[in-house]
């Protein structure tokens, strides 16, 4: 399990490497086809911001020889915001004074209806707080038979489940499963996680083999950008991802590294990352994994979104609401997050095919089941 590789690997020496990168080597990383995670501290570095244009020229490069033209959009569809966790930085923290909000299955096909009238959808992301009383694998094994029939691609983004769980879900419609690592820092981990499953570290970080285990189609990544210092936390997860890649070969992956906003309850990030930063990051996931999905949500602003889609970002999120039941109505249910881009999914489609590139609305086929 990946909980014992990452052991090995210390935080604080692995912050002190990435610090003491040079421009040399910065400039042999660049010149490598495959690149080794010595190669990715270098281009994630400070030196390396200073090659920013080189690394967008090959990121560019790589997108349009494994991607193409394309940005493949999907849509989230929060169904219950219960929460045991008590995540310092949530806007579901179990002790924040909110209305909880569990969807119905009437009222999770009135969702999916609602989404297809807002555009072709396929690709559809299910986000569930962690109850498992409430939104646990029964309830999930629901939704996904709502939903099959509207979409063909169905991802959960919930609790970390056991490797059967997971399998019983893939027998039930489930292509693709999303879990924020938050952070790789095991040492503050409780520190944002003080309470409920989820301040179990090794429980979460091993929901990936258990994953990959069940056979998941797709397993997307992600460390939230505001925690710990953002070039250490993305350079373990580019170690999980070369891990995963070796055991689980037949599985696609995704990333996605979304910037922190201040949440109900007062939470303000300790680490703010620039745009241009940002933009590093992705670049250098690019050069670093030639094939995985980068993707980007309605976090971020619609003219950031159109900067980076040339150069290194295959998949984004669109007309995201945030609240279970949102599509269908405006509740009085707390946001998990804050939408930057709030144009619809037609407009973010149409500045796509603007940009001379093609809006993908699907990637799986029922044919395939």
């Amino acid at each position: 399990m990946f909980y014992d590789e990452i052991k090995q690997y210390s935080w604080d020496d692995t912050t002190r490497a990435i610090a003491s990168k040079t421009a040399r080597d910065v400039e042999i990383a660049l010149g490598k086809e495959h690149p080794d995670i010595d190669d990715f501290m270098a281009l994630v570095s400070p030196v390396g911001a200073a090659y920013i244009e080189p690394m967008a020229q090959l990121s560019h490069r790589y997108t349009l020889e494994r991607f193409g033209k394309t940005i493949s959009l999907y849509i989230p569809m929060y169904v219950s915001n219960a929460c045991t966790n008590q995540c310092v930085y949530c806007g579901f923290n179990h002790n924040n004074p909110l209305k909880r909000v569990t969807l119905t299955m009437e009222q999770v096909k009135a969702e999916c209806e609602a989404i297809r009238r807002l555009g072709p959808f396929e690709n559809l992301l299910i986000v569930s707080g962690e109850f498992p009383s409430l939104n646990g694998v029964n309830y999930l094994e629901e939704v996904l038979h709502v939903a099959r029939p509207y979409f063909n691609n169905l991802t959960i983004e919930v609790m970390p489940m056991k490797t059967q769980d997971y399998y019983r879900l893939t027998q039930s419609g489930l292509n693709g499963v999303v879990c924020f690592q938050e952070t790789y820092n095991e040492t503050n981990y409780k520190k944002y996680h003080p309470r409920g499953m989820k301040s179990i570290y090794e429980w979460r970080v091993n929901g990936f083999d258990r994953m990959g285990m069940a056979g998941v189609h797709k397993i997307g990544m992600g460390v939230l950008i505001g925690l710990e210092d953002w070039r250490t936390d993305v350079t373990m997860m580019a170690r999980h991802l070369r891990y995963l890649r070796k055991n689980y070969w037949k599985t696609r992956y995704s990333i996605n590294f979304p910037r922190m906003c201040p949440a109900e309850g007062g939470y303000q990030p300790s680490v703010v990352m620039s745009d241009r930063e940002l933009a590093q990051l992705t670049f250098a996931f690019r050069i670093f994994d030639h094939d995985v999905d980068i993707s980007y949500s309605t976090r971020e602003k619609p003219a950031f979104r159109a900067n980076m889609m040339k150069l290194g970002v295959t998949s984004m999120s669109a007309g995201s609401r945030t609240e279970p039941g949102g599509y269908v109505s405006t509740p009085d249910a707390l946001e998990q997050f804050e939408v930057s881009d709030s144009r619809t999914p037609l407009q973010v489609a149409n500045e796509i095919r603007d940009l001379g590139y093609e809006a993908v609305w699907k990637d799986w086929d029922k044919i395939f089941d």
